[in-house]
């Protein structure tokens, strides 16, 4: 199969924008110059790569699979750039991280000191679910993720570099928020506002109850961590997050950590990447920084202590 670098830029293009004249103003060319560059790919290829429907341009189930392929090959030009600059001496590069969302808020802080160590480098950051972080390490497009738990499905490198400890919390006005020691029974009585059926949060909670006969009921279930806290504030139940993500919440009153037997429930975070993956110099650094300095970023939140 022959094809060309330009080939599969203009294609990963084109299937980032399902639409060959939007691909062809980020590209700056014409749109005739965009659709011959996947005319002849396709050609080399000896299959379609795209289906038009209206003015949106569709993978094909081939398409689908090319794109796989020519990500790992835009990714392996960008490491073999950065490991040339760093055999120049050059600190710069570009490191990308996605995060599960209930580490966004620390995540931000860890890249804002790495960056002061690191002024010319490039950093991306992106925030999803789980289920989006499996995709994309599927895809072999981040450099590094972080993470509650590594996905199992997965063949990985994970090293665990900071704990992560999960708490419940209520809103102030909540019966439970003026208790002291209260029993873990007594809490699984509770309506919980609770993230999507296979969050890491969920199940580590989920299971920690089950080792003890107990199970929990779900008064709402959001996917979005930010909108199980104000879900929680705002009286709906009771919510199971970690303690790292609530500095803001429990500084302005908005939420309580509840004190119950045999919370906080101690978890860890873990910085990860495929097995095999050749690590670019900078994604090394900021995993070294993670592994070092990680717990002297993440703050403890309002003097609670993890």
């Amino acid at each position: 199969m022959h094809l060309t670098l330009r080939q599969l830029q203009v294609f990963e293009a084109v299937a980032r924008e399902g639409s060959y004249t939007r691909a062809a103003e980020k590209l700056f060319l014409t749109q005739p110059a965009v659709s011959m560059q996947v005319r002849q790919l396709e050609s080399n290829v000896g299959l379609p790569l795209f289906e038009q429907l209206g003015r949106q341009a569709h993978l094909t189930a081939a398409g689908r699979e090319l794109l796989v392929y020519s990500r790992r090959i835009s990714g392996a030009l960008v490491e073999a750039g950065e490991a040339m600059d760093e055999l120049r001496g050059l600190r710069r590069g570009r490191l990308t991280l996605t995060v599960v969302s209930t580490a966004s808020q620390f995540a931000t802080r860890l890249l804002g000191a790495f960056a002061a160590q690191w002024p010319d480098v490039e950093l991306r950051l992106d925030v999803t679910n789980l289920r989006g972080l499996i995709a994309q390490l599927e895809d072999n497009r981040p450099d590094l993720v972080i993470t509650g738990r590594p996905p199992e499905s997965l063949d990985l490198e994970a090293q665990a570099f900071m704990d992560n400890p999960l708490v419940a919390v209520a809103a102030p006005q909540h019966p439970l928020a003026v208790q002291r020691g209260i029993p873990l029974q007594r809490l699984a009585e509770e309506r919980f506002v609770l993230r999507e059926p296979g969050s890491g949060t969920r199940r580590s909670i989920e299971r920690y109850l089950a080792e003890r006969g107990l199970s929990l009921s779900a008064a709402i279930e959001l996917s979005d961590h930010s909108a199980i806290k104000q879900a929680a504030a705002a009286g709906l139940g009771v919510a199971i997050v970690s303690l790292h993500t609530l500095e803001l919440e429990l500084a302005s009153g908005a939420l309580v950590v509840l004190d119950v037997q045999g919370l906080p429930l101690r978890r860890q975070w873990f910085v990860a990447h495929l097995a095999g993956k050749r690590m670019s110099p900078l994604a090394d650094a900021f995993k070294a920084f993670l592994l070092r300095d990680a717990d002297r970023f993440v703050l403890s939140a309002s003097g609670v202590q993890p």
